[in-house]
């Protein structure tokens, strides 16, 4: 999804494009190949700011030309984007070099070595790299929080927003809180996507809710396999008192496993694991 791109530079190429037949230019096929849509919207960058309420260091994944970028620093931050577009990247580098509260590292951002300070993740990430990229927040040690723009639906999934919960979610949830933010329309980007963007919260908790994190995952990836259609038929596999554990949590004995709320889990794996 999401980078920053002046308009600038969107009308240019598209009025090329038009020149030329409806064929598109190296910079429309490089903003296709790393699924680039640029924030534009200022509104829509407070209220990514805002979320964040940044301080101390941000990394921030494709900053683009760094409308992100800039406020994150006017709000308190230090800045380091991970700029993938070289030209971007070179662009960005120029605008801040003297620029003391924002670095810009040529590169990719899940390649990038976890700072062992504490950091946020702050970023309008491409769609394509979304599950990348919180993957690896979620790997990294420091991270105390990421605040991230991404699909809608992916946000919504996520969150439960739909009355489902996601493997990924469950998994992480001990350690980290899920929540939807605001919605960003489709407008406030250049090129106009398709759909419409929310600003994605993962915030790590101050202390974990279980204690052992090898015994949640073998019982989450158990729910989650799916052996006879219901939680219950899949934990009793494994598991003694399955049903007093699913009593005490609140969870139907047929219910499927995208129906249990992270916080029944916790309770499963008191009785179950503890």
């Amino acid at each position: 999804m999401a980078q920053n791109f002046a308009h600038g530079n969107y009308s240019h190429t598209q009025k090329k494009a038009r020149n030329s037949g409806g064929g598109r230019t190296p910079r429309d096929r490089a903003r296709r190949t790393l699924s680039q849509n640029f924030l534009v919207d200022r509104h829509a960058v407070e209220l990514v700011v805002k979320a964040a309420a940044p301080e101390r260091l941000v990394l921030e994944p494709g900053p683009g030309e760094g409308a992100l970028t800039f406020a994150l620093a006017e709000a308190g931050a230090r800045v380091v984007g991970y700029e993938l577009d070289p030209l971007l990247a070179g662009r960005l580098a120029a605008r801040t070099r003297s620029d003391p509260r924002i670095d810009v590292v040529r590169g990719d951002f899940t390649a990038a070595r976890a700072p062992r300070e504490p950091f946020a993740v702050v970023g309008n990430i491409p769609y394509a790299a979304t599950s990348r990229i919180v993957d690896w927040c979620l790997r990294a040690p420091g991270l105390t929080g990421a605040t991230l723009l991404t699909q809608r639906e992916y946000a919504r999934k996520r969150t439960g927003d739909y009355g489902r919960w996601s493997l990924v979610t469950v998994e992480s949830w001990p350690w980290f809180d899920w929540r939807l933010g605001d919605l960003i329309g489709r407008e406030s980007f250049r090129p106009v996507p398709s759909v419409d963007s929310a600003i994605l919260l993962i915030r790590r908790r101050p202390e974990p809710l279980v204690q052992g994190r090898r015994s949640w995952q073998e019982l989450v990836e158990l729910g989650f396999g799916g052996a006879g259609g219901s939680v219950r038929a899949s934990l009793r596999a494994r598991y003694e008192g399955v049903d007093a554990a699913l009593r005490a949590a609140g969870v139907d004995r047929d219910a499927v496993v995208g129906h249990v709320h992270p916080a029944q889990w916790v309770t499963l794996w008191e009785r179950l694991c503890r």
